[in-house]
């Protein structure tokens, strides 16, 4: 079963969120994030994962009247925005909460875990479901 889990940060407190982790704080995040990925690569459960950059570069396109792209700067919407993802192949819908929580307890600044909320989507083999 695939699975989508995904990371949001509200796009407005990108470069507070972000200013907030000291150097040792981001070694701390990206090991814990190394950690998991390593562990869902051996598990054979990893599709793919990334983190992505912030809302300074995004950049939302819409077809114009021509159907020819017209691009403006920041994400489509106000609100939380996608600040990373993993596409998981697992076995149960338990085994993604599973992988969901140990994204959610990432070590935020001062080490302790964030619990920040992580979706969890499916991806189901016929998108009309």
């Amino acid at each position: 079963m695939l699975y989508m889990i995904q990371m949001n940060v509200n796009s407005a407190d990108w470069d507070s969120v972000m200013s907030s982790y000291g150097q040792e704080d981001m070694q701390a995040m990206f090991a814990h994030m190394e950690a998991l990925n390593n562990e869902l690569t051996s598990a054979g459960e990893m599709v793919e994962a990334r983190g992505l950059g912030g809302p300074g570069l995004a950049k939302t396109v819409r077809a114009g009247a021509d159907g020819k792209p017209q691009v403006t700067d920041g994400p489509a919407v106000k609100g939380p925005i996608l600040a990373g993802y993993w596409v998981v192949d697992v076995k149960s819908e338990e085994r993604a909460y599973e992988i969901a929580a140990r994204a959610s307890a990432c070590p935020g600044p001062g080490g302790k875990p964030g619990n920040d909320p992580v979706e969890v989507h499916a991806i189901p083999e016929d998108p009309t479901v």
